[in-house]
């Protein structure tokens, strides 16, 4: 690739230090921005169609397959890229791979009034889960498992770009909407969703679950486990059953072994093969 002509040469310009203050939430919530680090990340969300304000690029260091198909979608959807230089794309990126683009992108939204499922969907409910890499792996396995959405309660920060970056870009494909519980138990029911609850005292192993039809998977932190909000009359509890030393799983596990259930039991049309 020949290289392109440097336009932001100093760490400290204006269009960098702004893309760098987007790293704090708060500068996030009020300028409905994030941040996109990483080539397969960047162009998972230009192919979702992604509102992209600013795409930095790197030239000298954006030479892998990916980041060039990154660069084509970029030019795909008449993006104009600013060059920058390798010192300034240093204090630009935050990932562990320096891929030679960064994006800013506007947030799309997470009403849940927005969210639109079709017939018998699986879903996936989050309740205060605040670490982005099991937020973000929970999202990818969501997409994995084929999943309609997920719903994050209690002020999840969905956009972070660490959960971006763990969830290789999935949250921009994959429905997302953020809620309170109540909110979230209330739209349920209107939608005639059945809620099964991941609760560790629960008599039903989720072997024995019937997880087909319209249904909601609710897992909470292990920190706190669920919310009393979960525990009504018209919410299933189901157990996963620990055979050794530990009394709980990463939530992001859990998440995987109940999707994948809930999937199997409703079969896998288009089965594809897995990857990492």
């Amino acid at each position: 690739m020949m290289r392109a002509m440097v336009a932001i040469e100093s760490p400290h310009n204006p269009a960098i230090r702004a893309a760098i203050a987007l790293r704090e939430r708060r500068n996030r919530v009020e300028s409905g921005l994030t941040l996109v680090d990483g080539a397969r990340e960047c162009r998972r969300a230009i192919d979702a169609g992604t509102v992209v304000e600013t795409a930095f690029t790197c030239t000298s260091i954006l030479h892998s397959p990916e980041a060039l198909r990154a660069m084509s979608a970029l030019h795909a959807r008449s993006i104009e890229p600013v060059e920058v230089s390798e010192r300034a794309f240093a204090k630009l990126a935050f990932g562990d791979r320096a891929e030679g683009m960064v994006l800013v992108v506007r947030v799309p939204s997470t009403r849940l009034d927005d969210l639109r499922v079709g017939a018998a969907p699986l879903l996936l409910v989050t309740e205060d889960v605040e670490k982005p890499g099991n937020l973000g792996a929970i999202i990818r396995t969501a997409d994995a498992a084929g999943c309609d959405a997920v719903i994050a309660i209690d002020g999840t920060d969905l956009f972070n770009p660490n959960v971006i970056r763990a969830s290789t870009g999935m949250v921009f494909s994959m429905p997302l909407a953020a809620a309170a519980a109540d909110e979230a138990i209330s739209w349920l029911r209107q939608h005639d969703t059945r809620i099964v609850a991941a609760r560790v005292g629960a008599e039903c192993a989720y072997t024995d679950a019937d997880l087909r039809g319209p249904l909601a998977l609710v897992l909470g932190s292990e920190a706190a486990g669920l919310s009393n909000a979960w525990r009504g009359p018209d919410v299933e509890g189901v157990r996963l059953p620990m055979l050794g030393v530990a009394d709980s799983l990463n939530v992001s596990a859990t998440a995987a072994i109940l999707a994948f259930e809930a999937r199997r039991q409703r079969g896998t049309p288009n089965l594809r093969s897995t990857s990492t």
